[in-house]
């Protein structure tokens, strides 16, 4: 990943550097490192910040897990259950908490609104008292700061209702692709419970968010159903882009087999002749011209309407338009449903999101899943690559660039919004990915 513009002092940056590489050290201590070698930018405040972002998102979550196990308890007639579900989809939400916490305490004065606490000194109000302070002077600092309190109380109920919405589109997903291994019980349920247990707690979720929602304007809930209906046409193109995998990888032979991965093929012949003009079957034609359509409908679609902030540049990078329609919209939608609550949200902001949230997919999830992916002809940018590329090598080669294409861009916008936090989530993504499994990869021997 290319250097940022920042300068920090050589020894400092080089030390940073070295700490960012041990392996031995917390990722989130490397991130931070990374962060500042790279742009000299080093803000304790937002490590103070992520410790309350954390303790709010447990908040959310403990809420919402109770009430399911609540509603699981009643229903499937255990005591004491315990639920979860595992998944990454509240990352963004954390993120815009801590650049909404951020503003709210640069706009206080001795007062913070995050903790409800006085502060050591006016203007520096992530620094909270130890030993608290005269009852009549924190009164008085609470009242002046009462604006960026009720702002807080805002945001944050804006934001348990994002956590709650991402989590039953989560959940429906799951369900729909009957993933009921992802809903986690103490006690341990059988397939048919677990199901059930399934089912029951996505309701319950449901009927969480629907209650929420009514106490909020109605653009609110049309920023969110917005986005979940754009990006379902990327999961109505799925069967599509399996049967062109399929092909490129010489399966699927159009003589009546059963090839599970072609099932459906002919079902979207229609939509697929719609797409290309040419009336083509991508289960009929030869791996080569799979592979061209492959590069031309996924790796480089082009965009036929609205792209939220991403630039022109940005619209032709590699996998944009699908994995903005897989991913991107939805985070839009989320920072749109803020918006919609009166709460602004710069732009730079939103682009930093967006753009770490796709290289976080292909980077985390995609790399982690390519082989079960590639098993079951699952297109993603990983997988792809390994189709179109000319050898093993060159794909992971890619894989690495196009990853740092977007995690190094949304640094760069994080900077630009000063949303430190972000920044350093970028960086986080990146430390965590494995890719050393992928084919190709120089520390992989080939099985």
């Amino acid at each position: 990943m290319h250097s940022g513009s920042g300068s920090p002092a050589a020894p400092l940056g080089a030390a940073a550097r070295w700490a960012s590489e041990r392996d031995q050290l917390p990722l989130s201590l490397r991130a931070v490192a990374r962060f500042y070698a790279r742009t000299g930018e080093l803000d304790l405040t937002a490590l103070r910040i992520k410790s309350w972002v954390d303790d709010t998102l447990d908040e959310f979550l403990a809420d919402a897990y109770g009430a399911i196990e609540a509603e699981l308890e009643r229903e499937l007639g255990y005591e004491d259950v315990d639920f979860r579900y595992e998944t990454k989809l509240t990352l963004p939400v954390e993120l815009t908490l801590g650049y909404l916490y951020r503003r709210a305490i640069e706009e206080s004065d001795g007062y913070n609104p995050v903790t409800d606490e006085p502060t050591r000194s006016a203007g520096d109000a992530a620094r909270s008292l130890v030993g608290g302070t005269d009852p009549a002077r924190r009164e008085r600092l609470r009242r002046e700061a009462a604006e960026q309190v009720e702002f807080v109380g805002r945001v944050e109920r804006v934001a348990r209702l994002c956590t709650e919405a991402l989590l039953d589109g989560d959940m429906r997903d799951a369900i729909n692709d009957a993933e009921f291994g992802d809903f986690e019980t103490d006690p341990p349920l059988d397939d048919a419970e677990r199901e059930r247990a399934a089912r029951i707690a996505q309701s319950r979720l449901r009927e969480r968010v629907d209650a929420q929602m009514s106490g909020f304007p109605d653009a609110v809930r049309e920023a969110y159903e917005a986005a979940v209906a754009e990006s379902n046409t990327h999961q109505a193109d799925d069967e599509h882009f399996r049967a062109l995998m399929a092909r490129a990888l010489g399966e699927g032979e159009s003589d009546g087999g059963t090839d599970a991965d072609t099932d459906g093929a002919d079902a979207k012949a229609g939509e697929t002749e719609r797409d290309t003009g040419d009336g083509t079957d991508p289960v009929a034609e030869d791996p080569g011209k799979a592979v061209e359509r492959i590069e031309a409908e996924y790796k480089y679609a082009p965009f036929d309407g609205e792209a939220g902030t991403l630039t022109a540049e940005e619209r032709e990078w590699p996998y944009c338009k699908t994995q903005y329609e897989r991913v991107g919209v939805i985070y839009e939608g989320m920072i749109e449903m803020f918006r919609a609550a009166d709460i602004r949200i710069e732009p730079a902001f939103e682009h930093a999101v967006v753009l770490a949230i796709i290289g976080a997919q292909v980077w985390l999830d995609d790399v982690d899943d390519f082989a079960a992916d590639r098993a079951e002809t699952q297109l993603t940018p990983v997988t792809a690559e390994y189709v179109v590329a000319d050898d093993d090598r060159e794909a992971y080669d890619r894989v690495v660039d196009i990853s740092s294409l977007y995690l190094d861009r949304a640094i760069e916008y994080a900077v630009d919004s000063e949303s430190i936090l972000t920044g350093i989530a970028a960086e986080y993504i990146y430390l965590s990915g494995d890719p050393g499994a992928l084919p190709g990869s120089p520390g992989r021997r080939d099985r």
